[in-house]
């Protein structure tokens, strides 16, 4: 029997509206096989993820038909009844911090009984540590949704990762890459995420915001391009900014690991989901993103043989200054356990201020979750 037909994805046009987009470097991946390449590129990140944290990515080997068939295959799955979606779904699984596979839209309160508006699907990396079922639209399609993942890792991570280790003047420009690697059990996952379109009148109850400002958890996250715009940065002065989505490129934003490991160096960047702007407010927005984290036994310490953090006395993060030594797998699983834990207390004033409940944002003891509005 002839599987389901995939249609080719149309991306929604671009928003007319004059927004105050952000100011980010856009480092060319084609460089960084030509000679002093990796210096050059590493000069002109260094300010990106000491400061902000974001920046874009192009010339990396990935081609545009490539990313759009990965659009039309989390368009297909969306496209699936919710019964069938709910297969995939394991409320159990998300309680005790497993991620992976489907989570329904509505589980969390945004502030004042509003509702996420959120779906998300993820595919764990092709490890063999995480065999999953799969929807037959993605069971049918599943090499080359693996083939895709590696080359986010391939092409993107790995490269990203050795600009890292030149910055911080390892001496093994592969230290970090051996820390994150595909085929040893990690974290790493691609995912397919909706956000269905809101009324007007719920989005002022949320001070127009489908996420709060908040951090990744892992080393980076990859964002491709898709042109509703939503994803707001904050910039080093504190100004909310809108990410613009430019052709060819892919996002990326340094995370909490990476700036664990770092002693605080490297920033993890603040985002935020925003309402639409006006000409793309009717429109759900679909995202194609992949999260890159270290191997799931590698301890979330200040590196120790960074010539960079020992000069500039960064030898202490979060965890270690609470006695804690943390594993990937279990900073993963407490910050995730926090992050799906469903909320129902959260309020916004009319003054603007955010009240979260007590256990909301507890992470650790001693640890709380920063949020951002």
């Amino acid at each position: 029997m002839p599987g389901v037909i995939v249609n080719r994805y149309e991306h929604t046009p671009e928003t007319k509206e004059d927004l105050d987009w952000a100011e980010l470097i856009t480092l060319d991946l084609s460089l960084y096989e030509q000679a002093g390449g990796k210096e050059e590129l590493v000069k002109q990140l260094e300010h990106a993820v000491r400061n902000v944290g974001f920046f874009y990515v192009k010339g990396f080997n990935i081609s545009q038909e490539e990313v759009d068939r990965q659009f039309a295959l989390g368009r297909a799955f969306y496209d699936l009844p919710l019964e069938e979606k709910l297969k995939f779904h394991n409320e159990a699984d998300l309680t005790r911090g497993e991620y992976n596979g489907y989570r329904p839209a509505g589980r969390r309160v945004v502030a004042n009984n509003v509702k996420d508006n959120v779906e998300v699907y993820n595919i764990p990396k092709f490890d063999g540590f995480h065999n999953r079922q799969q929807p037959a639209i993605l069971e049918e399609n599943i090499k080359e949704i693996e083939e895709f993942s590696r080359k986010c890792h391939d092409e993107v991570v790995v490269k990203l990762l050795r600009l890292f280790a030149i910055l911080l003047e390892l001496p093994d420009e592969d230290q970090l890459v051996k820390d994150h690697q595909y085929d040893v059990v990690g974290e790493d996952h691609l995912r397919y995420m909706h956000y269905a379109a809101r009324s007007a009148e719920d989005n002022a109850k949320v001070a127009d915001l489908y996420t709060p400002g908040h951090t990744d958890l892992g080393t980076v996250t990859l964002l491709f391009r898709q042109p509703v715009a939503a994803l707001q940065i904050l910039n080093s002065e504190g100004q909310w900014k809108w990410v613009k989505p430019q052709d060819g490129t892919i996002t990326i934003n340094t995370c909490d690991a990476l700036t664990a490991l770092t002693g605080g160096l490297i920033k993890s960047s603040i985002h935020r989901v925003h309402g639409p702007p006006a000409d793309q407010a009717h429109v759900d927005r679909l995202g194609v993103l992949y999260f890159a984290r270290p191997n799931n036994h590698v301890v979330l310490d200040p590196i120790q043989n960074s010539p960079l953090l020992n000069r500039l006395g960064l030898t202490t993060n979060v965890f270690t200054e609470l006695g804690q030594h943390l594993t990937t797998e279990q900073w993963v699983k407490v910050r995730q356990t926090q992050q799906q834990r469903p909320t129902k207390t959260i309020k916004v004033t009319e003054t603007g201020k955010w009240e979260y409940g007590e256990k909301d944002l507890e992470i650790i003891p001693g640890l709380q979750a920063t949020i951002h509005h």
